[in-house]
């Protein structure tokens, strides 16, 4: 088994203390908080013993999972590699770019397996359409959530589109070629909403809407490639597919189809709703950090794929910061 401990014990630490006593790959050892009353709560809750601190925790861990706020996780991220543990740090990797830069860099000497918490990844209905050819020109995503004041430490680039940012990133295998974005900090000192449009070199294009000020919640990704339209909702866990064949092509039975003409020639437009396995995506993620340490692979999430994600984010708020200023 895989000693781990955890490092932050708020609202999403919690749950990942819950998760981690149910994964048989794991023992949890401990846990460390600095606030001594939420700890004292959180071992009557779910009878795990309280650290006195980080390094006391480490000491005696194989794997760290860091669930502190971002400004603190560059910091533990580094003790906690410095002796030779293994890291899973929720998203953002970190809240500078440079400091990610330093933790790739860092993981790859000390040799461990480091895993980010973009737990989108493992969104039941993402996972739904991953047996689809997916080769995204257009992508239109919105993910809009109710006023929480956590998460504030960061604007809502960092907060809320660092997901689809990370997805799109996985999904279009092109460099980027433009970023044009703009925002407005209505509540918080940071970007409360925001838009970006992403250019890629081989020509697709991402325009990506986050907001936390919204009246209600909606997290839906749109993808158009040729011959084929993805939709996915990630909050409702559902997905669709619309895929266009040529005359005589082979469908599958009991599929929905509609046949028509284009360009002097009949087509074939199909739609179906992929089966959307439930799983929760806090325990799939945190399952597969403890598989790729025990077989030596790959994380699913690297610090790399999440490092270039905050370039990205980074160069987004950039582009508001410079609006802002003119």
């Amino acid at each position: 088994m895989i000693k781990i401990g955890v490092l932050g014990a708020g609202h999403l630490g919690k749950i990942h203390i819950k998760l981690l006593k149910e994964i048989p790959a794991f023992e949890l050892v401990g846990f460390y908080d600095p606030d001594r009353e939420n700890s004292e709560a959180v071992v009557r809750q779910f009878g795990v013993t309280a650290f006195p601190s980080m390094e006391k925790l480490v000491e005696v861990v194989d794997a760290v999972d860091i669930i502190t706020p971002t400004t603190t996780h560059y910091a533990c991220a580094t003790y906690a590699m410095k002796n030779s543990r293994h890291i899973f740090v929720e998203k953002p990797i970190t809240s500078d770019v440079e400091d990610a830069r330093k933790l790739v860099k860092m993981a790859r000497e000390a040799k461990i397996k480091a895993q980010v918490g973009h737990v989108e990844r493992f969104n039941p209905a993402l996972l739904a359409v991953k047996k689809y050819p997916i080769n995204p020109m257009f992508m239109e995503v919105h993910r809009l959530a109710q006023w929480n004041p956590r998460g504030t430490d960061v604007s809502v680039i960092h907060d809320l589109m660092i997901h689809d940012i990370d997805i799109v990133l996985s999904m279009v295998k092109s460099e980027v070629k433009k970023i044009s974005a703009s925002g407005v900090a209505v509540i918080s000192d940071t970007p409360d909403i925001a838009n970006a449009r992403i250019e890629f070199n081989n020509g697709a294009v991402a325009n990506l809407t986050a907001s936390r000020i919204s009246m209600k919640n909606m997290r839906k990704m749109r993808i158009f490639q040729k011959n084929s339209y993805l939709s996915i909702d990630f909050l409702d866990k559902k997905a669709e597919v619309f895929k266009i064949h040529d005359e005589g092509a082979e469908i599958a039975s009991g599929m929905m189809k509609y046949e028509f003409e284009s360009e002097s020639r009949k087509r074939i437009l199909t739609f179906e709703n992929p089966k959307v396995e439930p799983v929760n995506s806090i325990k799939m993620e945190l399952e597969e950090f403890a598989r790729a340490i025990q077989d030596n692979s790959p994380t699913v999430v690297t610090l790399e794929e999440a490092t270039n994600a905050m370039v990205t984010a980074q160069k987004i708020v950039e582009k508001i910061n410079a609006l802002c200023i003119n």
